[in-house]
């Protein structure tokens, strides 16, 4: 089992590329299921979790090749309808080629999803809208079984503004009979990117980054080449780390209006926010502070409000900055799963539900941390840079999923890190 051993005492301090979003690339894999030929999708992360996906779609048909950033998706006439259980239960964001597989093929059959253990994440509206537009949808021996003859427009409202329900519904839709209405949709750059691109394929999108989509049918799709999104939860875990350890940071290959909220919470912490001319049409922005931080209070929120795939960070913060922090998670039930982790470091934490004050400290210490997920797996190690001694981050294949090349880029930064392989019998408690 492989750890990252992070020695603290060091700032971030340097230049950071961030490449495209892990949560826009997979759902734009999913997208390329909607028009027979040649798909390419550039600049995609070099993580596990696009593997696993390009695997997904070749057990659909596919013939998948992964280049570095870049990704080409052949399409076949005819696909395969069902997705492969063992691969779907290890990525949740494989739920989305439901929609896809549903317009192509008219019935589809895809294992409940797993992912992350950050709580409870139903598939009630994916059901529930998919189900408007005319599909029969049941579940049998583990599977999510979808019919449809004739998908068909219809007005649907999202009790809840989920991303991946307003996927799903999305890329079905562009395929049904006559016009769908999305209400209470999502609104993240994730999913303006993606509309994006089933535009370039013939789609007719609109109203992506506000709360109402209107998607018009259109008979037949074609293959596109797309550019990625820059993935601004990366960018934010930099952007927490150049604060958390008193460092001066440029990230680039984000634009700084797609962490508005959190970089005005750094703003408040004492951290000096620049946004950067663009180079060759890369954004940036620089995060720097020459002290220690003061506490922030922090609610998480569907976007444009503060991510929940930043509350890791936001706990490591309020750890090490001057002052008592209000951390409130509104997004999913188990997302402070990881706070146990975060208190072996020193942090003093009390959760009480849905809220987590956070005390802070002028150091952390050192010591052996599990990842529990891909987000907390991050903030522990950024944590460990404020720590006296040696942090070792076990379970580290859950930051290989959203993070890559995570530890040369900490150490580009000035960062003390290794990877390393730890002996069989350590990491078990």
């Amino acid at each position: 089992m492989d750890v990252i051993r992070v020695y603290g005492g060091t700032r971030l301090a340097g230049e950071v590329p961030v490449a495209g979003a892990k949560n826009s690339a997979l759902k734009l894999m999913a997208a390329a299921l909607l028009a027979p030929g040649r798909t390419t999708i550039t600049n995609a992360p070099g993580i596990t979790d696009i593997s696993i996906m390009a695997e997904v779609l070749r057990r659909l048909g596919c013939a998948v090749e992964v280049d570095g950033g870049d990704i080409t998706i052949d399409t076949p006439e005819e696909l395969e309808p069902e997705a492969d259980y063992n691969l779907v239960r290890r990525l949740r964001a494989s739920i989305c080629v439901l929609g896809p597989l549903l317009a192509r093929c008219r019935h589809a059959r895809v294992a409940h999803p797993g992912g992350d253990a950050i709580g409870s994440r139903g598939l009630d509206m994916h059901v529930a809208g998919l189900s408007r537009m005319g599909a029969e949808i049941g579940s049998e021996h583990g599977f999510v079984v979808a019919r449809a003859e004739q998908l068909t427009g219809a007005q649907i409202w999202l009790d809840f503004p989920s991303v991946g329900a307003t996927e799903n519904i999305l890329m079905a839709a562009v395929l049904a009979r006559g016009t769908t209405v999305i209400d209470n949709a999502a609104r993240e750059p994730e999913i303006v990117d993606l509309a994006t691109m089933l535009n370039s394929m013939g789609a007719q999108v609109s109203g992506a980054g506000t709360a109402t989509l209107e998607v018009t049918g259109v008979d037949a799709m074609h293959p596109t080449t797309h550019r990625t999104v820059g993935d601004r939860i990366v960018a934010g875990t930099w952007a927490f780390g150049a604060v958390m350890t008193r460092g001066d940071v440029t990230v680039r290959g984000v634009r700084a209006a797609n962490l508005s909220v959190a970089l005005d919470k750094l703003t408040d912490a004492g951290a000096a926010i620049e946004q950067l001319p663009e180079a060759d049409g890369v954004p940036a922005f620089r995060v720097a502070i020459d002290r220690r931080p003061t506490a922030v209070d922090v609610v998480t929120l569907p976007f444009p409000g503060f991510a929940t795939d930043l509350l890791p960070m936001a706990i490591g913060l309020g750890a090490v900055s001057g002052g008592v922090s209000l951390i409130t998670e509104n997004i999913f039930d188990g997302r402070f799963m990881f706070v146990n982790e975060m208190s072996r470091l020193g942090a003093d934490i009390r959760t009480d539900g849905h809220h987590a004050v956070v005390r802070g400290r002028e150091r952390l210490s050192g010591a052996p941390v599990r990842a529990s997920d891909i987000r907390a797996g991050a903030g522990l190690a950024i944590a460990g840079l404020c720590a006296e001694g040696t942090t070792e981050v076990s379970h580290v294949h859950h930051i290989d999923r959203g993070y890559p090349h995570f530890v040369e880029q900490l150490r580009s930064l000035g960062a003390k890190a290794e990877r390393c392989t730890a002996p069989d019998d350590d990491f078990g408690y």
